[in-house]
């Protein structure tokens, strides 16, 4: 299976997927620790993710799946929603809870 391939496959099998530098215990860069933060606090406690810098195959794969060139990167219900910027701006508008509750993957609070 190629990388494009194995990255279809963990998105599309997991309501949440987060790319991240570490994991959402031990975050290895800020942007990363920042989009876990915001995921908690929209009420996501568990979620799927993906350490980009145990594979370079996966580090670059995934910038190029969703044609974004940053990391972190989340995907919900297997459409990209976007990184740390974006997340932000749709946590403080209360647009990524309604993402998360109208996708399923979150409980409306």
């Amino acid at each position: 299976m190629d990388i494009q391939e194995i990255i279809k496959q963990q998105v599309s099998s997991h309501g949440v997927v987060l790319y991240m530098k570490g994991t959402p215990q031990s975050p290895m860069c800020g942007f990363s620790a920042a989009v876990v933060q915001i995921l908690n606090a929209s009420g996501m406690k568990e979620f799927f993710s993906v350490n980009v810098l145990e594979s370079d195959a996966i580090r670059q794969g995934i910038k190029d799946y969703a044609n974004w060139p940053t990391i972190p990167q989340l995907y919900v219900k297997g459409e990209f929603i976007g990184g740390a910027d974006i997340l932000r701006e749709m946590y403080e508008s209360g647009e990524l809870q309604k993402t998360l509750q109208a996708a399923g993957v979150m409980q409306a609070a």
